[in-house]
């Protein structure tokens, strides 16, 4: 990654942040990927930060020959502004990375309109070795070579956001439509690109202000600065030289020193800006007021059409905040007005989409996408979860889980001080994650897969001690389907249990309001009442038996990662996970105890063991398991869902 030895030229080299899996095809997946990267923002070597799949063709066959305007559409509205198609990556065999290279670029040119000053990178998988070759070209015309380097980044969103950020922008607009009782489709349509087109270039004039403010401190206090058009316009007449406005104002002003940037679902950082329109600036001519009067050649009414746009952009933090907001925000605003133009115009003439932005940082992807939603439609609504499908496919996502719906949505500033997962909750999450290790030697640790409320005895004003442990698990393990989004009910008490079970003809209407055990039958029956969701129950005649089901559940936490329930006898816990060595046959459950009867004081937990691996027979000869009692574990599986 350092210049070539003798001289100061970088060796040809290639940098990959995105997950290998991502550069993984499978027969029946698209053979193309575009690469994504920020060659402006992220240092050299060229770097990959992200593959998003090509899109297949009409009939849903793969492409060697991509339909670029298509491809281009979707890409635009995806991306946040500041990171670029760096590159394209083929699955064929005998493909020349050279050509891959200008397919890039051809794709590259219809997204930003204009072709690419910047690095590219071509390459190619040879389908029989899995081995990948790589030629990088500097620029635009420059001849491209071979890479000799490909550096896979130990830890690539800590590259992404050491030295960058996201800067947002949100803007509702309402805009007038006059249309004409004589004018036809191709009339209606034109005044509509009329409007959009001065409305964007609205964004650029003198008079407008931009209020950029940082993400709320620890104090809450924010950084703010009030720029103006013609701060832009000096940036942008500068740009081209990097020579900015004097006094000139970085992105990292609005962010606390040595601050860790923030982008989960549930808190993500970003510079706000807001746009402010001066409707009463001073002229340097005294005006006098005039009115004019155009009279309508026909009976016109009024059509308002109202439009939210929500933008995100990625910039260096050593950028000047107002080149961003000149290079970044605008043509970003204009980019998603545009997007929203083509998608109101199909409807114009009958009912308006409600179109609504949504920024997602889904597990696995180190960089935030949009995707825009009418918001007309339920979520369940089949074209939106053919949207969402079509999404999870072009983003490399997994078909079954729903990380794409408005509830996981990224959260921004005040909107993610509240980290519980609903309002008001004191319940304790993920207690787990403090658990040191489990003692097996060798072993392959399986662990839960998701966010989960630790729910035990006590709870809630609900005096269920000796009784109610597995109502417990079985709330706990609705908060995971909850947290995972797959339902948004809340989470049941006991009484509404036994009341659907009741209602299912499972119990008498005596069972209501007792305080009688329930068990992993009783469990999967609820859960498919209020969810859904089906199960799989394992049955073993004794303690001693359970070691032998340790490879099962290590495939369950791997494929569903659910939490799962054990009841044997008279108790029931919550299994978190296993840690397994195969060829010993060692292993260790972690275990979520619902009989702790405490504060919810995490040290406490950890330390009083209520959440820890637990062997079936401890160093000192104990049983954890009974022998003398049989096991039913019940085993939640994961919603085919998107």
């Amino acid at each position: 990654m350092e210049a070539a030895a003798g001289g100061s030229r970088r060796r040809p080299a290639v940098r990959l942040l995105c997950p290998s899996k991502s550069l993984v095809s499978t027969p029946s997946s698209p053979s193309l990927r575009w690469l994504v990267g920020s060659p402006r923002f992220l240092p050299p070597p060229l770097t990959v930060a992200a593959a998003l799949r090509s899109l297949p063709d009409d009939d849903g066959a793969t492409s060697s020959a991509p339909d670029l305007h298509r491809e281009a559409e979707e890409v635009r509205g995806l991306l946040v502004r500041g990171f670029d198609i760096v590159g394209a990556l083929q699955y064929a065999g005998g493909a020349d990375a050279r050509g891959v290279l200008e397919l890039a670029r051809g794709l590259r040119e219809r997204v930003f309109g204009e072709r690419a000053s910047h690095g590219m990178v071509g390459g190619c998988v040879d389908t029989a070795t899995g081995e990948i070759r790589f030629v990088v070209s500097e620029g635009d015309g420059v001849e491209a070579v071979e890479v000799t380097e490909v550096v896979w980044e130990d830890e690539p969103g800590r590259l992404i956001w050491e030295k960058g950020c996201l800067l947002r922008c949100e803007l509702p607009l309402k805009l007038p439509l006059y249309v004409a009782s004589d004018d036809d489709v191709s009339g209606i349509e034109a005044r509509f690109f009329s409007l959009i087109e001065s409305t964007a270039s609205k964004l650029r004039d003198p008079h407008v202000s931009y209020l950029i403010e940082g993400p709320l401190r620890t104090d809450e206090t924010n950084y703010s600065i009030i720029l103006h058009g013609n701060d832009l316009s000096s940036v942008s007449r500068n740009a081209s030289t990097e020579e900015y406005i004097a006094n000139v104002v970085y992105c990292s002003k609005f962010f606390p020193a040595k601050s860790n940037l923030s982008l989960t679902r549930e808190s993500a950082d970003a510079i706000q800006v807001t746009i402010l329109s001066n409707q009463s600036f001073n002229s340097s001519k005294a005006n006098t007021p005039v009115v004019e009067y155009f009279p309508a050649p026909a009976l016109a009414s009024l059509r308002v059409i109202n439009l939210k746009l929500d933008i995100l952009c990625y910039s260096s933090v050593d950028f000047p905040v107002a080149a961003s907001v000149s290079e970044l925000v605008i043509p970003g605003l204009v980019d998603q007005l545009n997007i929203m133009k083509k998608a109101i115009l199909t409807e114009l003439t009958t009912q308006q989409p409600q179109l609504c932005p949504y920024h997602f940082a889904p597990p696995g992807l180190f960089i935030p996408v949009t995707a825009i939603y009418d918001t007309r439609y339920g979520e369940i609504e089949e074209k939106q979860s053919e949207l969402r499908r079509n999404l999870h496919l072009r983003l490399q996502l997994p078909l079954d889980r729903p990380l794409l719906r408005i509830s996981n949505a990224l959260k921004f500033s005040v909107e993610g001080a509240v980290k519980t997962s609903r309002k008001g909750s004191s319940l304790l999450r993920d207690v787990h994650r403090e658990i040191p290790s489990s003692g097996v030697s060798g072993g392959i640790m399986s662990l839960i897969d998701g966010s989960y409320e630790y729910y035990h005895y006590l709870h809630d004003g609900i005096d269920d001690n000796g009784w109610g442990c597995a109502y417990r698990s079985l709330q706990t393990i609705i908060s995971w389907y909850r947290l995972q989004q797959y339902s948004s009910i809340n989470v049941p008490s006991h009484r509404e249990i036994q009341q659907v079970l009741v209602d299912i003809g499972d119990k008498d209407p005596s069972f209501i309001g007792s305080r009688e055990w329930i068990g992993a039958i009783e469990l999967s029956f609820v859960l498919d009442k209020l969810l859904g969701a089906s199960c799989k129950i394992i049955n073993v005649r004794s303690g001693d038996e359970l070691p032998e089901k340790c490879r099962e559940l290590a495939i369950h936490f791997e494929t569903q990662g659910t939490p799962v329930m054990i009841g044997g006898g008279v108790l029931a816990y919550t299994l978190l996970g296993v840690d397994y060595n195969e060829a010993s046959g060692d292993c260790a459950f972690l275990i979520l105890d619902p009989h702790y009867t405490g504060a919810d004081d995490l040290k406490k937990i950890v330390n009083g063991g209520w959440c820890g691996w637990k062997k079936s027979i401890d160093s000192k000869g104990r049983s954890f398991f009974l022998k003398d009692k049989f096991y039913n574990l019940l085993l939640p599986q994961r919603p085919n869902m998107v």
